[in-house]
């Protein structure tokens, strides 16, 4: 453990030695008017004073509209391509992609799932199957994501976030309807060279009175097998995919302070002969016809009553749906079967503004619950259904949660919450002695923030989270193992530690740049894994205890004309009883993104270039041999043109060339080698009425 600690000190230490240079011409500007906002001056979502990530004790990044139409992608991996701390893991195929968040996270183990929390606007989603990704959606539908790393996340949004929270924002009837006008349509299409990829786009927007608007949104998106670098092709890559969106959005009350929201999305795909083993190669599992439906409806409320500052209040009914059938398999009855995850939620919370003193309070406090229901069987002719290495349940949660944030001279920002999730689990069948399971999970925090002046600040946190066995790792059982009905509660404790550096006029008028470094020390125990196949083992156990520590830095420069980002990455992780490195560890990364604009014709371009250090070890690749991967780099280039005036007003051109140099390399958290030189073009056009 002391080597451990010397690691983890020595990455704090050489985060400061890399900017503190910048510190000394930060430190000389004072904050102005800048009109170039950074990436870490956007606003978060989150409870408490209105704030920016630049100004929160813990690691967030806002993805946004520019962000997502800019890496003109086909899937939500390539979305987070640019988050520090964050790894698209699994395949590069459309069903095969899972998260990983600072090392926690593999494609291939039940319940890491449940380690991210991920919410499609306040709705949590969650599906687990084998060889398949935990997420089914498509970046058309969204225009924000945002991601909060750590596990102090938990407080607000669920127990067991060992990794961090994603948030996806969907897209509004507002984001399209200019000043003056009542109505917009927006016809887009993508075209990707690898794989002969489409992409067929359709919003229109109507504001029906000065309270109701509501949108409409279609999407068909399909693609051939993807080509990899190294001439062979991705088997079981190629999709057909159609998604949609409706929302609806209502203002009323005194100065329009009360906001409902009622939404639906649907994303489906229908293939036949499609490789089973989707989250890497894997010949021998053969093909299926398989058929993918995500569904999400969302009902939400919200009153800032800005003449009463006890009231701040946040309500939301959902309910999601994930659901997939597979037939014409070769491997059995997991090959022809339905799998799905139902699952209800209720979330309310209201944050009172009060002062006691030289104190400003922002009390947060609310209830959350959810029921959730799996369920899998085989459809083929057999006496008993059900799959037990995928077993059917319910799962019932209650979350109570409080959190303060208090501010003291507009400078320190403490804040300190706790959290109780009550969970009961019951198996759908007690053939091998399942019983039901009541327990309850633990999430308090402390963080603080002090700025120094409007340049500088340091922050840091102390939580603790549990995470309760999933559904799946304590009722799965096959012939030779039973069900791990003793399992323990997964705890993470987690330590971080960082600053933030900002500056105002640095090189010409009206720029701005930004820097935030977060270190991190993660004590995890009685983490959950697989057992060893032997008979009359549980299925699953608790192993002792693991260590991840690492390194964030996040920083940005906006101007009229330039503009800049860095993303670096280090994580460290080593399982405590063995001294072995933990395999779900990604490589060190850096991406760094540079460009420019001619604002006069509505012209962007830039080139991003990713670093990625040799790892030791990973994910064994699809191929066989060692986990071991070599450093690689890569190189994007990408521009758009949006006319501001004239008859083209309101078009969009993108165009990109992905992996420009068609480097052939394994990042060390996937099975599959990479994909080749992709050239991407975006045609778009928005109608105003």
């Amino acid at each position: 453990m002391g080597l451990v600690r010397s690691h983890a000190a020595a990455l704090m230490c050489g985060a400061a030695l890399s900017v503190v240079g910048m510190g000394a011409a930060f430190a000389q500007s004072t904050t102005t008017n800048a009109s170039n906002i950074t990436m870490l001056e956007r606003l978060v979502i989150g409870a408490g004073a209105p704030k920016i990530a630049i100004d929160t004790p813990q690691a967030v990044t806002v993805v946004n509209q520019a962000d997502i139409d800019a890496t003109q992608a086909t899937s939500i991996g390539e979305v987070l391509s640019t988050v520090p701390g964050v790894t698209i893991i699994g395949s590069d195929r459309i069903f095969g992609e899972s998260f990983n968040i600072r090392g926690i996270g593999t494609a291939e183990t039940s319940g890491d799932e449940a380690r991210i929390i991920v919410n499609v606007d306040g709705a949590k989603k969650f599906y687990e199957q084998y060889r398949m990704g935990s997420f089914f959606s498509d970046p058309e539908l969204y225009k924000q994501v945002e991601v909060l790393r750590g596990p102090a996340s938990s407080t607000l949004y669920g127990s067991g976030a060992l990794g961090g929270v994603i948030n996806f924002t969907t897209k509004d009837a507002s984001d399209f309807i200019t000043e003056g006008h009542t109505g917009a349509a927006r016809l887009k299409t993508q075209y990707s060279s690898n794989g002969d990829g489409t992409l067929l786009s359709g919003i229109v927007a109507q504001q029906v009175n000065e309270s109701f608007d509501i949108l409409a949104a279609g999407n068909w998106r399909r693609s051939e097998e993807y080509d990899l670098a190294n001439g062979n092709t991705l088997s079981g890559s190629d999709f057909d995919a159609l998604s949609g969106l409706i929302k609806g959005t209502a203002r009323f009350g005194e100065n329009d302070e009360q906001v409902l929201r009622l939404s639906y999305q649907r994303w489906s795909s229908d293939a036949e002969n499609q490789d089973y083993a989707q989250t890497g190669t894997v010949a021998q599992f053969g093909l299926v016809d398989r058929e993918v439906v995500d569904q999400t409806a969302v009902l939400s409320y919200e009153n800032a009553d800005s003449d009463n500052p006890w009231v701040d209040l946040k309500a939301n009914v959902s309910f999601s749906d994930t659901y997939v059938t597979q037939s014409g398999s070769s491997i059995g009855p997991i090959g022809d079967a339905e799998y799905g995850y139902r699952t209800w939620q209720a979330n309310i919370q209201n944050t009172s503004e009060f002062d006691t003193g030289d104190w400003v309070h922002f009390l947060t406090y609310g209830l959350q619950g959810s029921y959730q229901d799996r369920t899998a069987f085989t459809t083929l002719p057999v006496p008993n259904p059900a799959i037990t290495t995928h077993p059917e349940g319910q799962d019932t949660r209650l979350g109570v949660f409080v959190q303060n944030e208090a501010i003291y001279d507009d400078r320190l920002t403490i804040i300190a919450g706790g959290r109780a999730d009550f969970v009961w689990q019951t198996p759908e069948q007690t053939s091998k002695g399942e019983r039901n399971i009541e327990d309850v999970a633990l999430s308090p925090k402390i963080a603080a923030l002090y700025e120094f002046n409007d340049n500088f600040s340091v922050f840091g946190s102390v939580a603790h989270t549990q995470r309760l066995p999933t559904l799946d790792e304590l009722y799965q059982y096959n012939a030779t193992k039973v069900p791990s009905l003793g399992l323990e509660k997964e705890s993470s404790n987690n330590f971080e530690a960082g600053f933030a550096l900002s500056g105002y006029e640095l090189i010409q008028e009206g720029d701005q740049a930004s820097v935030k470094v977060t270190g991190f020390y993660s004590a995890l125990t009685n983490m959950i894994e697989s057992s060893p196949s032997v008979a009359g083992n549980p299925y699953f156990r608790n192993i002792g205890e693991a260590t991840i520590y690492g390194m964030e830095v996040e920083g940005a420069y906006e101007s009229e004309r330039l503009f800049g980002r860095v993303a670096y990455t280090a994580t460290v992780g080593e399982d405590d009883q063995t001294g072995e490195a933990l395999t779900s560890i990604p490589a060190h990364k850096l991406v760094v993104t540079l460009g420019g604009r001619e604002p006069e014709y509505g012209i962007e371009y830039g080139a991003k270039a990713t670093f990625a250090a040799s790892a030791d070890t990973g994910v064994t690749p699809s191929a066989g041999g060692s986990a071991a991967t070599p450093g690689y780099i890569t190189v994007d280039l990408f521009t758009s043109w949006k006319p501001t005036t004239g008859p083209l007003e309101g078009a969009e051109v993108r165009f990109g060339i992905d992996n420009i140099f068609n480097a052939d390399y394994r990042d060390n958290q996937t099975p599959d080698r990479s994909l080749g030189r992709t050239f991407k073009v975006t045609l778009a056009k928005q109608f105003d009425w």
